[in-house]
Order: C-alpha cells, then sequence, then structure tokens
C-alpha cells in the first residue's frame, strides 16, 4: 500500500466515526447549540464531539503530523509537511434545523498541496474519497465530473459567508447574475458537499467566499481527481488561504471565471 492509500484509509475511519456521532446526536441538541460571535456562525454539542473522535484516530495513526480543526485550531508539529484540515461538521446551520444536507469533512494537504479528501454524508450514507493519483469515489464507485459544456444548460451551486450581513462583498450580485445565465443555482449550506456533487456530476460548478482551510481541502482533491478543474475566481491557480474557490466540471470553467470576473455590483441590480 502506498502512503496515500495509507492516509486515505485513515482518513475513512475518522469520517465514519465522527458521522456516526453526528447521526447520535441529531435532532437531541436542545439548547446545547450557541453562536461563535457572528450571526448565523453556530457550534453545537455534535460538532465537538465528532471533532474529538475524528483527532483521537488521526492522532493515534500520525502523532507527527500537524492538525487544523475547525473547533480547536491548529494542533502538532507546525513544522510537519503533512497538515490535515478537518471540518467535524460542515453545515451546522442545516444540522440544527434538522435540515439533512451535512457532512464531515477531511483533507490532507502535504507542503500546502491538497493530496487526500474525504467527505462522509452520514444522513444519506454517501462516502466520497480521493486521493492524488488514485482517482475519486462514491461509495466505493468511480465517479466523474459532468460533461456539460454550455453555461446555460448548467447548474451552479454556491454559498454566503457568515459575514453576508456587514459586507457588501456577499456573493448576492453573482448569485442573481449566474441565477440568470444558467438552469439554476443552488445555495445548499455546506461547501464540502457542494464540491462533492461537482465531483460526482450533480452539479457542474461551485463558486463561493469567505471560506477556511478546513471547508475544501478535502473537495478540493476530490473534484480534480474526478476529471474537474479548481482555481482562483480568475483561473489563476488557487491560493487556499484566500477563502474564494472557483470549482468546475473544466469544460464551463473559463466561462464561469469571466462572468464572476465582471459581474455588475449588487447596487446595480433593480
Amino acid at each position: 500500500m502506498t502512503n496515500l492509500q495509507i492516509f486515505l484509509d485513515v482518513a475513512t475511519e475518522a469520517a465514519l466515526a465522527g458521522g456516526g456521532i453526528l447521526q447520535s446526536y441529531l435532532g437531541k441538541l436542545e439548547d446545547a447549540i450557541i453562536e461563535k460571535g457572528r450571526p448565523g456562525d453556530l457550534v453545537t454539542a455534535a460538532d465537538k464531539a465528532s471533532e474529538e473522535v475524528v483527532l483521537e484516530i488521526l492522532r493515534r495513526h500520525f502523532p507527527q503530523h500537524s492538525i487544523l480543526a475547525e473547533e480547536s485550531g491548529k494542533l502538532g508539529d507546525g513544522e510537519s509537511e503533512y497538515l490535515w484540515a478537518i471540518d467535524p461538521l460542515d453545515g451546522t446551520t442545516n444540522y440544527a434545523h434538522q435540515y439533512p444536507f451535512f457532512a464531515v469533512s477531511i483533507g490532507l494537504l502535504i507542503n500546502g498541496v491538497p493530496q487526500v479528501g474525504v467527505i462522509y454524508d452520514p444522513f444519506h450514507n454517501e462516502l466520497f474519497r480521493a486521493a492524488a493519483g488514485l482517482g475519486a469515489t462514491r461509495n466505493r464507485r468511480p465517479i466523474t465530473v459532468s460533461a456539460t459544456s454550455e453555461l446555460n444548460k448548467s447548474l451552479l451551486v454556491t454559498g454566503f459567508a457568515y459575514d453576508r450581513r456587514e459586507t457588501s462583498d456577499n456573493n448576492y450580485a453573482e448569485f442573481c447574475h449566474f441565477t440568470h445565465l444558467t438552469q439554476g443555482v443552488r445555495r445548499s449550506g455546506s461547501a464540502s458537499l457542494d464540491l462533492a456533487y461537482v465531483a460526482c456530476g450533480r452539479v457542474d460548478g461551485y463558486w463561493e467566499r469567505g471560506l477556511s482551510p478546513w471547508d475544501i481541502v478535502a473537495g478540493i482533491i476530490l473534484v480534480q481527481e474526478a476529471g474537474g478543474k479548481v482555481t482562483a475566481y480568475d483561473g489563476t491557480p488557487l491560493k487556499i488561504e484566500s477563502g474564494r474557490i472557483l470549482a468546475t466540471n473544466s469544460h464551463i470553467h473559463n466561462t464561469v471565471s469571466r462572468e464572476l470576473l465582471q459581474v455588475p455590483p449588487l447596487s446595480a441590480w433593480k
């Protein structure tokens, strides 16, 4: 077995364990939901319990690796070439409302490059996995991006950052713009699953801003291994720390990028 296969298998073990925790808490949180500072930025007892079991598994197998987790922050050896990016519950607002679109997302960066990704949707029991050179799968079967080649025949997905109330840089104008140009734009509330859905061809493209590494590292390698393309908005190489991502089936990538760069400001919309 290659190291990447080992990393993939351990990440799978951790994601499935975290997903089991989420299922056990679903609908039983009552008052165990709080805001982390910004309106709508929620954390629950399920987030923390899921992260705890994920961290235990990763630390047991890879004690020298560094970890970046949504609830615990940076952990381990800061000089390690290996960095795990973990979101123990991506889609917390959905989860808190028992809206069935949330996931555990575990990605591995090696020298800053996404190499392994596992996204597990416990409600629908869908397990998305990928590693560099090993392909992408859903429930162990190969997946590929869609073949849609025209923007007006595409279905896109996006999201809105937690600070959307306080900033004009909030994606509303882009949402309206692409709604007019495509067959539709969806807003699901889980960045990792949005990327997984691009990878398996359910949607043709995804863009969003205000993201953290744990939101997208796993999904990046999924899309790439499924034949898609991931860049910055302008088509240049993605900088994960920028918080902005464009991921598509590759066929419509240049068109979506061009449209993103010329969206009229929200104030111009009537």
